[in-house]
């Protein structure tokens, strides 16, 4: 079989399941043969299928320490049946026995035992059912118990051979029949309609029991009942069943997922429950199986009405997500789109709004150094300064990225100091970092009476103070950083000057616009920066640098990256500065990157780095000509440089570098 817990299921248990299955064959081929009466089948193998069945289950009790006590009930419930079955055959005289006897008690006390292991199995499951599952077992249990009623109470309560006695033992089995059925129904209705197999087994298990019961009752009420029934079997086979599913292993994924079965199930038993209805509008009826319908119909509307409900949250909740952003918990762009449209409408007829849009800066560079976890923290802090910041006056946004807006309820020119605030809602400074806002301003309807151009303006008046606000912190930042180089060593800053010029020609020939030409041109100012940390002694030596000596040159990269960092304004230029002595083959330094894993602007800076140093004289050797450079530079393409920036390097130079005419450019590009 399959196993419990994760423990595999004993030898012993499996031979003997064999044993059970072998021992049902062999009772239902009598029963088909007209020998189930035989007392060989009828009552030693019968009796020795619910025995071993009740073995099983209680060596699972014994074995395995999880959920003893409801197997424990399952047990017991098997081996109260046999023994009721035992004491029914012992008293029995001619096939009867007088109603109230000991086997009738036995088979009494078996229900609440069943009972009460389903009920044990439900609670520890309890927590993963939904109010809809409960409803909807609750719709099946009462659907088979009305149809049960329908089938079997009225021919029981006519019988016309019974005693007030025996019809009241009679009806008490039904009853309890129905409470099985009711049990069987609440579970697979509890599991989505998907009960696994050990809910299954159990399910099974009890249905057997209570259909047969049922036909006994209805077959006795109408004097046909006969011993070698093949029906007699199902008796065996329940208990068989229940001994299967104590093996089985213990499943919640059923009843935590929505199923077409889970949808489809309650429509199913309201059908039935009509139908019991129905035909007994045609044939007469209990009032038991009208009551039991018309509870399980008013079951499917409550299931209905929970469904409506549940159906107009997921609507509220689907609208809501689709409107916000799922990080700061601030309307979304689409949210944005449509009160300004709406905004943009009350502007036209005379009430006056205004649109800020908000782009983060330096946030790129926090999130580089702190990582993607740390910039959504920060992301939901500024969010949560803005919405406040805006309360009561208007609305704040999140667009997407490090994008915000807000639309304030009238012209800005009310509150003269609420863009700061908004703007120092969006700012956060600590050890190694600052973040402000850039802002754009659009008054509404006086700048504009279109959704777009508002959208269009805002952003431009922010990219406007952007670039304006970038320009000088850089440039302060840079000019301090040079006036130290040149303090330090002022033929490096010549070098360093020369650099930046062929860099950047070198990036704009390459494709290079805006910000990203100007960080190259950056870098290549600051790609020596680190050597003001190296001794005079080594910059200055006339011949070659021993190991020693080249294992310090070599940490200028790293120091002059250190120095950037901390400079918010040049946070990009420092990873360029790191790379610009790596080499295209792999084999530079500090951290041997190879190809296109290096930055572009660093392959870019080491070219113009290495044709500067070869035109120009060192202490250790003179300046070669520019052609001589330039076929230095084509020599280590693919090993030391990139070839397309090579390429792109030689269409950039300027004329007044190069010998000769338009002819040797082309010659020395070739």
């Amino acid at each position: 079989m399959t196993f419990v817990v994760g423990t595999a299921t004993p030898r012993v248990v499996r031979a003997a399941f064999w044993v059970l299955i072998a021992g049902l064959l062999v009772h239902l081929a009598s029963g088909l043969a007209g020998h189930g009466a035989d007392p060989l089948v009828g009552t030693w193998l019968y009796s020795g299928l619910e025995l071993t069945a009740a073995a099983v289950v209680a060596f699972r009790v014994l074995r395995v320490p999880e959920q003893r006590l409801v197997w424990g009930l399952f047990g017991a419930y098997i081996a109260m049946t046999a023994a009721a079955d035992i004491v029914w055959t012992a008293l029995a005289v001619d096939g009867e026995l007088a109603a109230g006897s000991p086997a009738d008690v036995l088979y009494y006390l078996s229900y609440p035992l069943a009972y009460a292991g389903v009920v044990l199995l439900l609670r520890q499951r309890a927590r993963w059912f939904t109010p809809a599952m409960w409803i909807d077992g609750l719709v099946g249990g009462l659907t088979l118990a009305s149809l049960t009623a329908a089938v079997v109470l009225g021919p029981v309560l006519s019988s016309p051979t019974a005693d007030a006695r025996e019809l009241i033992l009679n009806v008490g089995y039904v009853v309890g029949d129905l409470l099985l059925l009711c049990f069987v129904g609440l579970a697979a209705g509890l599991s989505g309609w998907k009960p696994g197999r050990c809910w299954a087994l159990i399910g099974l298990s009890l249905l057997a029991s209570a259909v047969v019961d049922a036909e006994y009752s209805y077959q006795e009420a109408t004097s046909t009942y006969g011993a070698d029934s093949v029906l007699s079997t199902l008796w065996p086979a329940g208990m068989v069943a229940m001994a299967f599913a104590s093996w089985q292993p213990q499943k919640r994924r059923a009843s935590e997922r929505a199923s077409l079965a889970g949808a489809a199930m309650p429509a199913v038993f309201a059908a039935v429950a009509l139908a019991v209805l129905g035909i007994g509008h045609w044939r007469p009826s209990t009032d038991a199986a009208v009551v039991l319908a018309l509870a399980a119909l008013v079951a499917v509307a409550a299931r209905g009405v929970l469904t409506y409900r549940e159906n107009l949250v997921l609507l509220r909740q689907t609208q809501h997500e689709a409107l916000t952003d799922a990080l700061t918990g601030l309307g979304n762009r689409r949210l944005m789109m449509r009160d300004l449209t709406a905004a943009m409408a009350d502007a036209r007829a005379g009430r006056e709004r205004t649109l800020i849009f908000f782009d983060l800066d330096g946030f790129k560079g926090y999130n580089d150094a702190f990582g993607h976890h740390a910039g959504d923290a920060l992301l939901r802090r500024l969010g949560t300064a803005l919405s406040q910041s805006v309360t009561d006056i208007g609305t704040a946004y999140r667009l997407g990225g490090d994008e915000f807006c807000v639309l304030l309820d009238a012209r800005l020119a009310t509150r003269p100091d609420a863009a700061s605030t908004f703007a120092r809602a969006l700012s956060e400074t600590g050890e190694g970092f600052s973040i402000a806002a850039s802002l754009g301003v659009v008054r509404l309807p006086d700048d504009t009476e279109d959704t777009a151009t508002a959208l269009q303006l805002a952003d431009e008046r922010m990219y406007g103070q952007k670039n304006s606000r970038r320009v000088s912190a850089r440039r302060q930042t840079r000019d301090l950083l040079l006036q130290i180089l040149d303090e330090r060593q002022p033929d490096l800053r010549t070098h360093t000057d020369h650099v930046a010029d062929l860099a950047a020609a070198t990036a704009r020939e390459l494709g290079l616009v805006g910000e990203p030409v100007d960080e190259v041109a950056r870098a290549a100012e600051f790609h020596d920066i680190g050597k003001i940390a190296i001794p005079d002694s080594v910059l200055d030596k006339p011949g070659p640098l021993d190991d020693d000596e080249w294992e310090l040159m070599r940490q200028h990269t790293i120091i002059g990256e250190r120095i950037l960092l901390a400079a918010p304004a040049l946070r990009p230029v420092a990873a360029l500065v790191r790379a610009s002595h790596e080499r295209w083959d792999g084999t530079g330094y500090p951290d041997r990157l190879a190809g296109n894993a290096i930055p572009l602007g660093a392959r870019i800076v080491a070219v113009c780095d290495a044709f500067d140093a070869m035109t120009s004289d060192r202490s250790y050797r003179r300046a070669m000509p520019a052609a001589l450079a330039i076929a230095e530079l084509r020599l280590h393409a693919a090993t030391q440089f990139d070839p397309h920036v090579v390429d792109a390097f030689i269409a950039a130079l300027p004329d007044s570098l190069l010998p000769g005419t338009a002819a040797a450019r082309t010659a020395l590009t070739r």
